[in-house]
C-alpha cells in the first residue's frame, strides 16, 4: 500500500473512533512520533546488551561441559581442576557484570529488573539475575 493510501486509511479510522478513545490514540501517535533515542543512549544500551547476552564461545563451553562431567565422576586431574576453577571464576565474574548491566539497562529503559530479566532469560542460559 503506498504511503498516501496508508495515511488516508489512518485518517479515516481516526474519524470513526469514539471521542473517549481518541485521546489514547493521539497519545500513542505522540510516542511513535518521538525522535529516535540519542546515539549516546543507544551506544550505552548496545554495550549493556552485549554484556547481558555474552556467552562463552562454543569450544570453551564444550570444554567446560567436559570438565564438569569429569568432575561429577571424580575423574579430574589437578590441571583440569585448575582449568575448571578458572572457567567457574570467569563465569561468576560475568554473572556479576551481567546483573550490573541488567540493572543499568532497566534504569535506562525505565523498567523493573524482573521484567527486563525475563526478556533475556532462556533455557540455554541457566543464570537468572533476579
Amino acid at each position: 500500500m503506498p504511503p498516501l493510501d496508508i495515511r488516508q486509511r489512518a485518517i479515516a479510522l481516526l474519524d470513526q473512533l469514539p471521542q473517549n478513545k481518541l485521546a489514547a490514540v493521539v497519545q500513542l501517535l505522540e510516542v511513535l512520533a518521538e525522535p529516535a533515542p540519542q546515539t549516546l543512549a543507544s551506544s550505552e544500551e548496545a554495550r549493556l546488551l552485549a554484556v547481558i547476552q555474552w556467552q562463552l564461545p562454543a569450544p570453551e563451553q564444550n570444554r567446560l561441559d567436559d570438565l564438569r562431567d569429569k568432575c561429577e565422576w571424580g575423574e579430574l586431574t589437578d590441571a583440569e581442576h585448575q582449568e575448571l576453577l578458572h572457567y567457574e571464576d570467569r563465569l561468576e565474574q560475568h554473572h556479576v557484570e551481567r546483573l550490573e548491566a541488567l540493572i543499568a539497562l532497566a534504569k535506562l529503559r525505565n523498567l523493573d529488573l524482573i521484567s527486563l530479566n525475563q526478556q533475556f532469560s532462556s533455557p540455554a542460559q541457566p543464570f537468572n539475575a533476579a
